[in-house]
């Protein structure tokens, strides 16, 4: 019994053990197991049917319509999402009137259920809603929003204003953990704003910058919750993403397709992450 209390790897794991067994009975077992299914063709009694589920689901082009979907809406909200959430963290990071008021405001998204948001949203989109009325009271003809090609703009509004308060944070953090002296000392040396912001700001905020944009992907594949909620099952075609694809396998049973569909996706989100992975350690070596 001493021996095992000097254990220290024992004495690890068995604090650790709750925390593996969540793991495995929420999360590595149903990994496994949906593996195993994206590799069979029934979920019932099936036999295995190797990556023939990959091909049949690459070849699908309701599935490939999604993943352009995903990807594009990807594309075009994680760049806004930065620019945005930078451009507000540098002006907050000023002496303003209010500016703790701002800030607050800011973080609203976070702290409010989704569900009640989506009304609001919902609300102000929808064919007889808020814009729509401002809009006739300039004589503008009324527009259903989320059917029409115009629904990708608005995911991507929701997109930002849910996300680009967290961001803005985590840029705010950085610009104050960067010393003032590095400012004084390029002032002295006559480096003007735009240099100091380019070799200091940008230089300093690199680790920051990494993190936000791998949170800013990852929350770009969670905007499905807020799509769905605002125009269904089967939105209109510019705004059918994966997860969309995914709800309605699951909905027809078809674990196979849903399987194959989100080890897929999974498989996108890891490679993008590792080349993100490699980039950065590339840009800190060279700044190094």
């Amino acid at each position: 019994m001493r021996r095992l209390r000097n254990n220290d790897g024992l004495t690890a794991l068995l604090f650790l053990l709750p925390s593996l067994t969540g793991f495995s009975v929420f999360l590595l077992i149903p990994f496994v197991m949906g593996f195993y299914y994206s590799l069979m063709d029934s979920p019932v009694d099936g036999s295995f049917a190797g990556l023939a589920n990959y091909r049949e689901l690459l070849g699908n082009p309701v599935f490939r319509r999604a993943a352009v979907n995903t990807f594009l809406f990807t594309a075009l909200c994680v760049p806004l999402n930065m620019v945005l959430s930078l451009g507000l963290a540098m002006l907050l990071n000023r002496k303003l009137p209010f500016r703790q008021s701002f800030r607050i405001s800011f973080l609203g998204p976070l702290v409010v259920p989704v569900a009640s948001v989506v009304l609001v949203w919902k609300a102000l989109f929808d064919l007889h809603g808020s814009l729509n009325g401002w809009l006739a009271s300039w004589g503008i003809a009324s527009k259903d929003w989320m059917e029409s090609g115009a629904a990708l703009f608005v995911v991507i509004v929701v997109y930002l204003w849910k996300n680009i308060g967290y961001n803005m944070l985590l840029f705010l953090a950085g610009l104050q953990n960067i010393p003032a002296d590095y400012y004084e000392a390029a002032s002295i040396d006559g480096a003007g704003k735009f240099r100091q912001w380019r070799s200091i700001t940008l230089v300093y905020l690199t680790p920051t910058a990494f993190f936000v944009f791998i949170m800013s992907i990852i929350n770009s594949f969670k905007v499905f919750r807020e799509t769905y909620l605002i125009a269904g099952d089967y939105p209109d075609p510019s705004i059918y993403m994966l997860q969309h694809y995914m709800n309605n396998m699951f909905k027809s049973l078809d674990y196979q397709k849903l399987t194959s569909a989100a080890f897929l996706m999974a498989l996108a989100i890891v490679l993008l992450v590792w080349i993100m992975f490699l980039a950065e350690r590339r840009i800190s070596k060279t700044l190094g």
